[in-house]
């Protein structure tokens, strides 16, 4: 059966990664979360006290940062050098970090990189921001998601509820106003919808829902 390449962009907590996840199971794809690398970055600047205003200091850090994804008991775990860190790179204080840590064009350029490195064998569903812009341009199906900024705030809030960690409701909703005023206005690889991605709007969509739909798109790649 053809394999494809599935990019699924949107803003913050709009559910790529539940999309993604979803889609990857039912097809059996590899899942590659491009947020959790550039959160991995993140974790490793801040803790290892880089400056990530320091072009220099940027440059040599990413020769030290190597990122992969393994399944732990059905969950999709993101590693740095080797140890698990799937639960740091979730905390606020790292998520208050990311947009700008994202926005470095260095920064940018090896985790594209490692990203297309990793989708050359296709048969893949990546999700994140530039991804059916840049990361995988020839992807044969792009999805941009949209959802109302009070769903999203909700949805963050159970999501860091379930993980054990406490952030208030009106701290995320800032937040993620943030980082989508960041991430559509940087220079490099800003976020934008794709001119062939099809637009879901999943404000009212249960996750079964909106994964109905991913994969009826995906079947209509596949037998074209």
């Amino acid at each position: 059966m053809k394999r494809i390449i599935v990019a699924i962009d949107g803003f913050s907590s709009c559910g790529k990664s539940t999309l993604a996840k979803g889609l990857a199971k039912s097809l059996h794809y590899a899942y590659l979360d491009t947020g959790a690398m550039y959160r991995a970055v993140t974790f490793y600047f801040l803790r290892q006290q880089i400056d990530y205003n320091d072009p220099a200091a940027v440059d040599e850090a990413l020769n030290h940062i190597h990122i992969h994804f393994e399944r732990i008991d059905g969950q999709n775990c993101t590693f740095l050098n080797d140890r698990n860190i799937e639960h740091d790179i979730r905390e606020m204080w790292v998520s208050e970090h990311v947009s700008p840590v994202s926005t470095i064009s260095a920064v940018r350029r090896a985790m594209v990189h490692q990203q297309q490195a990793m989708g050359a064998r296709r048969g893949i569903v990546a999700d994140g921001r530039d991804i059916g812009t840049v990361v995988f341009p020839d992807a044969e199906l792009k999805i941009f998601l949209i959802a109302d900024v009070d769903v999203r705030t909700s949805r963050r809030h159970l999501e860091l509820a379930a993980k054990g960690i406490d952030a208030e409701w009106d701290d995320i909703k800032k937040n993620l106003e943030e980082r989508d005023r960041i991430d559509s206005s940087r220079a490099d690889s800003p976020l934008r919808k794709a001119d062939d991605a099809v637009v879901i709007d999943n404000t009212l969509l249960s996750e079964q829902q909106q994964l109905e739909k991913a994969l009826a798109l995906v079947k209509e790649k596949i037998d074209s």
